[in-house]
């Protein structure tokens, strides 16, 4: 077996990221009781001005006055691990969630058909860069063991356990994953490595650790197997983020937004699906929300063009209430049934196909401003049509009884059919006799013809059945 551990160092700062502008300053996350909260994580630019993890709120401020900080949420932060343990399923159907920031994978089985463990590596690394999180990978033949190594090499890979045992060896007990009172402990009798205590006696190695240490040390060299519920997709996808100041535009709602949608894209990759239908929950003052329904004309997991939908949507409302939340909800999931393209697509550069011309238009101009049209069973032309629900995917639909389309209709017919003052100047086709109707108290008796009108118009029009005069003009050719 290969185990893959994905450790998310700065996970209480990177789950928090979404709500925030993206713009360079000091950031620090606080946590701990409201008389002794504390810093637990300070991004680079605070290090840079002496903050760090540990340190009470007033030290901090004091050495870095313009440090902003962000209350913890570890809700967010197991939305997150959740979110990567959905990516991580598209190459193993062995997760575990290890808190509070690792993912741990088996990979062995997946080798072969992921060209080695370089190769899903990449692959892993580049999904998880598009979210913004950092994050250290380690392999290594236990889940125990990959887990510890991410904490002293990031991107070592440990194949066969005689190497293992090698490199475990030459660990300093601090990255060891032991307790760090154990290994105060333990440095006040001398001990340094993890190689110094696998050579002590078992007997007198668990009366200096305790029973939990040695079990410990047991799982890292693989001499004890562990037994870890495994992770499985949820059947729904539901995030919230909550803003630390209200967005009072939706314009201010566009980046976490973004990530939302980014985490339910990696979501959907993972179950090879899509989404036809998701819910925006803006969030207010006193527990009042405003619901934004966003319907897609079939299902899609591209984050991009969910943003470009959702971002016109939420451009139509006006917001009631300043914002706090956001949240999103997808309750069904289709399959999803990528598009095919031609080997030689000739589109010109930068042009849209159809499904998403249409998509754009419903989500600026409304669900109900696009409509197919279907033919049906009736010759009077009034009647011979219907709308339908718009599905760009699908060829136009017919009737099987319909009669079936000639040359001699036109495309245009007039709202209402229109007297003619003079008569056409020549008869080009026809008649074509339509009697019809007589069961819905619409019956029309009249004879077609194709026409050409003094101005050279040629058009569509119609008398009385067995006359040429009163004629009334019904529609237009090109």
């Amino acid at each position: 077996m290969l185990w893959a551990c994905l450790r998310f160092p700065q996970l209480a700062f990177d789950a928090l990221r979404g709500t925030l502008p993206n713009t360079p300053g000091a950031f620090a996350v606080v946590a701990g009781p409201a008389q002794r909260r504390g810093i637990v994580f300070a991004n680079a630019a605070a290090r840079g001005a002496g903050v760090r993890a540990g340190q009470a709120i007033a030290t901090a401020q004091a050495l870095c006055p313009h440090l902003c900080l962000l209350a913890r949420d570890p809700a967010a932060e197991q939305q997150a691990l959740g979110a990567f343990a959905a990516l991580a399923w598209r190459y193993s159907s062995d997760i575990h969630l290890r808190e509070p920031d690792a993912v741990l994978l088996e990979v062995g089985a997946s080798l072969k058909l992921f060209d080695g463990w370089p190769a899903l590596e990449r692959r892993l690394r580049d999904e998880i860069a598009r979210s913004g999180f950092a994050c250290r990978i380690a392999a290594a033949p236990t889940a125990c063991a990959a887990q510890v190594l991410t904490f002293a090499h990031d991107g070592i890979a440990l194949t066969t356990t005689a190497v293992l045992q090698g490199a475990l060896a030459q660990l300093p007990l601090a990255q060891g994953g032991l307790e760090s009172a154990t290994v105060t402990a333990l440095h006040g009798m001398g001990l340094r490595t993890l190689g110094d205590l696998f050579r002590l006696p078992r007997a007198e190695l668990a009366r200096r650790t305790g029973p939990a240490a040695l079990l410990h040390l047991d799982r890292l060299r693989g001499h004890l197997a562990e037994a870890c519920p495994r992770w499985q997709p949820p059947a729904r996808f539901a995030r919230r983020l909550e803003f630390e100041s209200a967005a009072h535009s939706t314009t201010a709602l566009a980046f976490p937004l973004q990530r939302l949608l980014r985490e339910l894209e990696l979501f959907l990759l993972a179950r090879d699906g899509g989404v036809q239908h998701f819910v925006l929950v803006l969030g207010h003052e006193r527990g009042a929300s405003t619901r934004v329904a966003v319907g897609l004309l079939a299902p899609q997991r591209d984050a991009a063009h969910l943003l470009e939908l959702a971002r016109v949507r939420l451009e139509r409302i006006a917001l009631p209430a300043p914002v706090y939340s956001l949240a999103l909800q997808v309750d069904e999931l289709p399959p999803l049934t990528p598009p095919h393209r031609d080997l030689f697509d000739t589109r010109a550069q930068g042009g849209l196909d159809w499904p998403a011309l249409a998509e754009r238009l419903r989500a600026r101009l409304g669900d109900g401003a696009l409509h197919g049209l279907a033919c049906v069973a009736d010759h009077r032309p009034t009647h011979a049509w219907r709308h339908t629900p718009l599905d760009p995917a699908a060829p136009a639909t017919r009737d099987a009884t319909a009669p079936a389309p000639t040359a001699n209709r036109p495309f245009w017919l007039l709202p209402q059919p229109l007297v003619l003052r003079t008569a056409p100047q020549r008869i080009l086709a026809g008649p074509e006799r339509i009697e019809s109707g007589w069961w819905d108290a619409h019956d029309q008796r009249r004879d077609y013809y194709v026409v050409e009108l003094r101005g050279g118009q040629r058009a569509w029009a119609f008398t009385e059945a067995g006359s040429r005069q009163h004629w009334t003009l019904h529609g237009w050719f090109a």
